[in-house]
Parts: C-alpha cells; structure tokens; sequence
C-alpha cells in the first residue's frame, strides 16, 4: 500500500493552469530527489503531451486502470524527467464519466487503484479535469488533499465557493481526511491593478491557504508543452520556471508542518 502523499489538482473552470502546474510542481519535485507520479485524468491529455510522452506510448493508460483492472503501476511510464512517472491519458476516457455512472464502487475507484500500488512514490499529483463530475470525484476520494490553481482574473472567484462545498461534501461521505492544501495564484500580471485585487480578495476569503509564491504570466510557460517539456525543462532561468520551484518549496514546508 502506498505512502504517497496524493494531491488533486482541482478546478472546475478550464484555462486556469492545472495541468501547467500538474507537470511544473511534478518537475520541480523530482528535481529535489522525490519520486512522483502524475496521474493524468483529463481526457484532453494535456499532462501526457507537456511531458512529452507520444500517443503511440499511451496504449495503457488510467482508462484501463479504471475500468479493466490494470495495476497503476503496470499503466505508470517514466518520463524523460528523472525520478517522475506518469500515467497517461487517452481519448477512451471521454466516455468514462456516462461509463462509471452505472459501475460498482464507482467513486473509489482511483483510490483503491492507488492504494493498492507497490511502488515507493512521495508524492501523486492527479490532474483532474475541468469539471465537477465523477472523474474529478474519485480524485478526490483518493486524495490526502486538494490543490486549487486560481487565475487572476475578474471571473476566477465565480464557481470557487462551489468547489468549497464539494470539497466539503466529499469529505463529510467520502473521505474524512481530505483538506485544501492550498490555492495557488496563476497567470499574474504584475502590470494589471486587477490581479492584484483578485489576489486581495482571495486571500482575505482563504488566508493562509494561500501561497505565497504566485505564478507569473509567462510567455516561456505556454511555450513550453509545444516542445513536450515542463517550463523547468525548457527554460529553467525564467519567471514561471523559477516560480514553480519557490512553490515546490512551499509545499514542502507545509508537507513538513502537517506531518509534525
């Protein structure tokens, strides 16, 4: 059984720089020797293209973990990032959603397949898609606790008190020990009054859930899932890479708070 810390990577709306942040905060981890796993569950694949893994190498993935039995750790492949694993997405799993709506013990289903993997990870980061629905619901089921990347845009905050209440909900049903490990700020534009003000508002309403370390619009992080490489990867010495660096370090600090 793992040992893994598990973290959803969670937000309804789309564009808000979940995957980005999935496959940066993975790299920056594995940079720093941890063993990390990302689970790509987003039909869309986005975590399985910015980290460079080709359709070709994506025959077994979380589809067939879900829904045929696979071992997470017979679907997991490395990348070309040393110490960091992924588990591919595929377009099989568009249909997932209508597919678990009948299935047994569907809203547990990641968690025992986590659960039940033998490899000595630190950290599982779940990329969930951009929807509340039964994907998004068994990440959180199998998760210690949620990740919620927030854009700085006037937007952002609509929807926000909804992921609250189902975070909430799934821990009162599901899994008690689920929390938010925080909200991260993304595409910021230091150059706009209204990122600053989104940032105020969010952490007057969530205080120290926030981090720090926001993440910087960047040109050279939407190049980067072009080229099938993390931002760390393809340019190491810029804003959004060295942000996400400062932010794998503060989810360590607050990894090392919660475990004393």
């Amino acid at each position: 059984m793992t040992s893994a810390r598990v973290i959803a990577i969670a937000n309804q709306k789309g564009g808000v720089g979940k995957t980005t942040t999935a496959i940066n905060l993975a790299t920056a981890l594995a940079a720093i020797g941890k063993r990390v796993l990302v689970i790509d569950l987003d039909p869309q694949g986005n975590a399985s293209t910015g980290l460079g893994i080709p359709r070709a190498k994506r025959s077994v993935g979380i589809y067939d973990v879900l829904f045929d039995g696979v071992a997470l750790d017979k679907a997991a492949i490395e990348s070309n990032v040393p110490n960091l694993w992924i588990v591919t997405s595929s377009v099989e799993l568009s249909g997932a959603e209508i597919e678990l709506v009948g299935a047994a013990q569907r809203e547990f289903r990641l968690r025992e397949a986590v659960a039940a993997s033998a490899l000595d990870y630190d950290f599982v980061l779940i990329d969930c898609p951009p929807a509340l629905g039964l994907l998004t619901l068994n990440a959180l089921v199998a998760s210690n606790a949620v990740m919620v990347p927030l854009q700085c845009e006037f937007y952002a905050l609509e929807g926000l008190s909804h992921l609250v209440r189902t975070i909430e909900r799934v821990k009162r049903t599901f899994n008690p020990n689920l929390d938010i490990h925080g909200v991260v700020l993304t595409m910021f534009d230091k150059r706009n009054n209204l990122s600053d003000m989104v940032a105020a508002d969010v952490r007057g309403f969530f205080g120290e859930k926030v981090f720090e370390t926001v993440i910087p619009r960047n040109v050279k992080v939407s190049e980067a899932p072009s080229h099938g490489k993390p931002v760390l990867i393809y340019d190491m010495r810029c804003p959004g890479a060295q942000a996400y660096i400062n932010l794998a370090g503060e989810v360590l600090r607050r990894e090392k708070r919660l475990a004393a």
